[in-house]
């Protein structure tokens, strides 16, 4: 009988590999307890993607999936079937060398069980039960038997209250003020950054950077694709400004649609995470979500805000050489493609005494 590790043997060295090789070849057969495992490793090798692995005939069938599984309905991702595993697979983490096969980091990302129902040369159907993934998928062939090039379908319902990410949001904007609230103490200020204002969508450790205009600005910033792969498997939409901080540590605006090597994306407004919109949440809660992420990395951070502070805000936005503040009321939801004015730009030159 062939070994079915006999390829997965082939491409590795295990002097050089920290994976699992065994040597003899696996037994065949189904669980004793008829529980079939699944694991889904996170993989940062040449590109990031993900691994599902599927218990099945003593070895586990392996799928490379760039865009890891879909979340819901309606989407095909694509899944490149590789060879099989060893199951000492189930628990591997670790630093594959460069040079070797699969070469990079690789974490466990999930891992549960799964029931088939059912298992064909061109087409794989399971319910997963893990710890973050659940829910029924198709996995099928796209090049007849034998090939390598599958996809990925969710069938079954997201869980309730699930929305997709959105195609488009267009950014929300501030009416001008020449002078802070009098109600003070019910605004949050964040320091104002005048540059390239962009919506960012990351999924599947992929980032879409879009510009007022619409336009796609993603190949002017190729760095913050480092930004989507540090959220991975996080989706989220994200709002901010592009910036340029010169030698002299000034901050300019970023020029739309170059490449800007000293760009910065500063990001100060969390629209939509994980299937759940957050633009009719109010600004105070959403500034929350996004401190949660703790966002900072070479090229994008998130600036502190200060609620219930403007004259303080203001304070440091002259002192930083800013242009000014922007209030925007705590309880105030985000409203796309709006000037309104639960946002108030102010400019510096006031005097906050």
């Amino acid at each position: 009988m062939a070994d079915p590790l006999e390829e997965y043997r082939r491409r590795r060295d295990a002097a050089r590999t920290p994976e699992p090789v065994p040597k003899r070849p696996p037994r065949r057969g189904r669980p004793a307890d008829g529980t079939a495992r699944f694991v889904i490793q996170q993989h940062h090798a040449r590109s990031l993607h993900w691994d599902l692995r599927l218990e099945h005939e003593g070895v586990l069938a392996s799928w490379a999936v760039p865009r890891g599984l879909p979340r819901d309905t309606g989407r095909n991702h694509l899944a490149v079937h590789t060879e099989d595993h060893p199951m000492e697979y189930l628990d591997f983490h670790g630093e594959i060398p460069a040079g070797e096969y699969g070469g990079g980091r690789m974490t466990v990302h999930d891992r549960g069980t799964y029931r088939c129902e059912k298992w064909r040369d061109d087409e794989v159907v399971v319910v997963l039960d893990g710890e973050r993934t659940s829910g029924r998928y198709v996995l099928f062939a796209t090049g007849g038997k034998g090939g390598r090039d599958w996809m990925v379908r969710r069938t079954d319902p997201p869980p309730e209250g699930w929305t997709s990410m959105p195609e488009l949001l267009r950014p929300m904007h501030p009416t001008r003020a020449a002078k802070l609230p009098a109600d003070e103490a019910r605004w949050g200020y964040e320091l104002r950054w005048d540059g390239v204002r962009a919506v960012a969508y990351v999924s599947g450790g992929r980032l879409r950077l879009l510009a007022e205009d619409d336009e796609d600005v993603s190949g002017a910033y190729p760095w913050l694709r480092e930004l989507a792969e540090e959220l991975a498997p996080t989706e989220v939409v994200l709002d901010g400004v592009l910036v340029r901080i010169d030698t002299a540590g000034r901050v300019r605006p970023a020029r739309g649609g170059r490449r800007t090597p000293d760009a910065q994306y500063l990001i100060f407004d969390l629209l939509w995470m994980e299937g759940v919109s957050s633009v009719d949440l109010p600004y105070a809660q959403r500034r929350e979500l996004l401190d949660a992420l703790a966002l900072s990395g070479g090229h994008w951070q998130t600036p502190p805000w200060f609620p219930g502070a403007g004259r303080e805000a203001l304070r440091t936005g002259r002192e930083q050489g800013l242009p000014g503040v922007v209030a925007k009321r705590l309880d105030s939801v985000y409203e796309p493609g709006r000037r309104s004015r639960r946002w108030l730009s102010i400019d510096a030159s006031r005097d906050p005494s």
